[in-house]
């Protein structure tokens, strides 16, 4: 498909259509006040993000729980005085044309103590001395996720996005290595998808009739079985739950190695599935105009951009000018980033990722 077709406008089973073929991926980049209400830089941030050109812009991982927490300085969705900032990032995304989402996020058995967290595992196997959640404690959690949607929609956003990937409380349900619980949400893959459903419905019923809902899932680590999650998968969009699909991909390019599926494209698992209008898109290493046309080609109804959308928060805007334009090469210097705008708190949580930033400069 020529690189003009990423400039078409997609419609969505609720609420608005997006502008064009672009999403930004999630990026946590702790740079939110220690409470969790949005800081100035988040503002910012978002504000460079939303004169982009994206079609829907989705905040860094927010978590619905205050024992939930993952990273310092994490953007919360957890309390109403979290609301005004919130708010702020809608109204700026709306003003420069774009739809909104917030990534909604539970850290499960990787909630980090020092910040307050409580590690709260499916398995009582999971972290030694730690008890799994109880059955209560889950539906807790699902009834958490189902309120920070309510604050979402009240703070402006056109919708939500739980996030179901990288061993965080929903993908770590969904795991037969980190899920050996004998009530109804463990056991069978229908009840280890279980707390995933039970948020998706919730939201649904409980948010307004155009309210968004994205899904964000991965495929790789933390015992995690593609044949299961592709059954998962086929059943939320049979019962079109979602507005669209996001596939964290490591690479979006990479190959089944074993398994039901070696040989084929990670991808094709899950784009060959019946969609009916729900929309599914991936991210995984897309840094050029070429690349983000040839997943239109594979299949995608859109494309997620993350690290590219660090190194230039205009890439939809330069792709758009330029069909042949590449992303800058990794790593980049500091330097480099402060000059497009990204804050020290941004640069700083950078540096936890050793091949994007040249570990040579200050």
């Amino acid at each position: 498909m020529p690189v003009s077709d990423l400039f078409e406008p997609l419609t969505l089973l609720h609420g608005p259509p997006m502008r064009n073929r672009f999403m930004l991926a999630p990026l946590t980049n702790q740079q939110s006040m220690d409470d969790g209400a949005a800081s100035h830089f988040d503002k910012e941030w978002i504000r460079q993000l939303a004169h982009g050109g994206y079609a829907l812009i989705t905040t860094g991982a927010s978590y619905v729980e205050a024992d939930g927490i993952a990273f310092a300085r994490q953007v919360g969705i957890y309390d109403d005085a979290q609301l005004s900032g919130l708010a702020e990032l809608a109204s700026s995304i709306r003003r420069g044309g774009g739809l909104s989402a917030v990534q909604l996020h539970h850290a499960g058995h990787r909630a980090n103590p020092a910040l307050g967290g409580v590690p709260s595992p499916a398995s009582g196997r999971t972290l030694p001395g730690i008890r799994a959640l109880t059955t209560e404690q889950v539906e807790r959690i699902r009834d958490s996720f189902i309120a920070a949607a309510r604050r979402a929609e009240r703070a402006g956003f056109d919708g939500v996005a739980p996030h179901g990937a990288f061993g965080w409380i929903l993908s770590e349900f969904m795991s037969p290595l980190l899920n050996d619980r004998t009530d109804k949400y463990g056991g069978s893959v229908e009840n280890r998808a279980r707390l995933t459903l039970e948020v998706l419905e919730g939201i649904r019923r409980e948010c307004r009739a155009d309210f968004q809902i994205g899904w964000r899932l991965s495929v790789e680590r933390y015992g995690l079985l593609l044949d299961e999650l592709r059954e998962i998968t086929g059943e939320i969009l049979r019962r079109e739950l979602i507005d669209y699909l996001d596939l964290a991909l490591w690479d979006s390019t990479q190959i089944v190695q074993d398994g039901t599926f070696r040989g084929k494209s990670m991808l094709s698992v899950f784009t060959e599935l019946p969609r009916g209008g729900v929309r599914v898109g991936a991210a995984g290493k897309i840094y050029s105009a070429q690349r983000c046309a040839e997943l239109l080609e594979e299949g995608c109804d859109f494309v997620m951009i993350g690290r590219a959308g660090i190194l230039e928060r205009d890439f939809p805007m330069r792709v758009k000018a330029n069909p042949n334009h590449t992303s800058p090469k990794f790593p980049v210097s500091a330097d480099f980033l402060r000059a497009g705008g990204l804050s020290e708190r941004f640069v700083t949580h950078l540096r936890g990722w050793p091949y994007f930033l040249d570990p040579a400069t200050p």
